[in-house]
């Protein structure tokens, strides 16, 4: 049952003070290591005029207010990674954040609507540069906690053991699905799709995309059993699920994107960077399209990251749940545990 009190109770705090100063000690050691590496931190803002463009993330909207009464509208950031990648653009070659980031539509023991995301960009490197970085921070984590045995519910993982699954075996190895079979050389096959997805026994249902069975798959077959034992990279998604990575060399179906799960839980998205300014609008302009189709809503593209990006070196970026991390890092069992001050509505929530 979950504890009704609130966040400010002092007996209350007195249970989360132990994993709130672990939280410190964590941060210092990870910001201690990216400067070892010759990282500078920043600071990215989180007004935005566009909270990004993924269809199944939600912002917060608000809005500029002139001086002559003018309002503009406005978003919280989802992420600090268009920010970011214009300081790439400006000139920045290794660059951090611990950036506070806001999604609506998002509440329970692994999500808050106010969370921490940390952000990191290697320009002129791979996104083989940054999953090693991740290997590198899970280590600084597990020893400013004391830990190297994580645990979520039932799940446990040493975390300084690793392994890497790509996307398309996951799909053929716990599924039965061959992945590839459903993309060709000018998009997906749905029918396909829905036959695979409905032979390995997962739910189909009459208006799916393509997208939608992709993500079933994932949360109700794969998510479960990765980083069980061990860390574990998901990597190479369908290009179709990747929109600001780039194509991965050897196939272009397929992307360099990863994520990092431990003990079934998402810890960090990864990307070698698109930097095609027209395939990324292009990009955007569909998953704008897919938000409107399921939400009825869609989210400006902002016109100044599109043209940062033209100037923009090649580069590979990470985000990271700091929280989640943190969470897993000391076995407190929800996020709310772990941030200092989580977000309630008072009295009656």
């Amino acid at each position: 049952m979950s504890d009704p009190r609130p966040f400010w109770h002092p007996d209350k705090h007195a249970d989360r003070r132990s994993f709130l100063l672990a939280r410190g000690h964590i941060k210092a050691a990870i910001r201690h290591w990216f400067v070892q590496q010759d990282f500078v931190e920043v600071e990215p803002g989180c007004l935005q005029t566009s909270p990004g463009n993924e269809a199944h993330l939600h912002a917060f909207p608000t809005e500029y207010l002139s001086d002559s009464g003018e309002t503009r509208p406005l978003y919280l950031h989802t992420s600090p990674e268009f920010a970011m990648k214009k300081l790439l653009a400006a000139g920045e070659r290794r660059i951090f954040a611990f950036s506070p980031v806001f999604r609506n539509r998002e509440r329970g023991p692994l999500h808050a609507p106010e969370f921490t995301m940390l952000e990191w960009y290697r320009a002129e490197q791979g996104y083989d540069d940054v999953m090693q970085d991740c290997r590198s921070i899970v280590a600084a984590a597990a020893d400013a906690a004391g830990s190297d045995r994580w645990r979520w519910r039932e799940r446990l993982a040493d975390v300084r053991l690793w392994r890497e699954t790509t996307v398309c075996g996951a799909f053929r190895d716990i599924c039965g699905i061959d992945l590839l079979a459903t993309i060709g050389p000018n998009g997906v096959d749905l029918e396909r799709m829905r036959t695979a997805v409905g032979g390995a026994g997962v739910r189909v249902a009459s208006d799916d995309t393509w997208s939608d069975l992709f993500s079933r798959v994932v949360a109700e077959r794969i998510e479960p059993r990765l980083g069980i034992g061990c860390c574990e990279f998901l990597t190479r998604y369908p290009t179709h699920e990747a929109a600001l990575a780039r194509p991965w060399g050897p196939d272009p179906r397929l992307a360099e994107r990863f994520e990092l799960y431990i003990c079934g839980v998402e810890i960090a998205n990864g990307f070698g960077e698109l930097t095609d300014s027209r395939e990324q609008r292009r990009r955007f302009e569909a998953e704008m399209a897919e938000k409107e189709r399921v939400y009825g809503e869609r989210y400006p593209i902002d016109e100044d990251f599109l043209a940062a990006l033209d100037r923009m070196p090649d580069a590979a970026g990470c985000a990271m749940g700091f929280d989640r991390l943190v969470m897993l890092a000391t076995g407190a069992g929800h996020i709310d545990r772990v941030i200092w001050t989580p977000f309630t509505f008072g009295p009656g929530e």
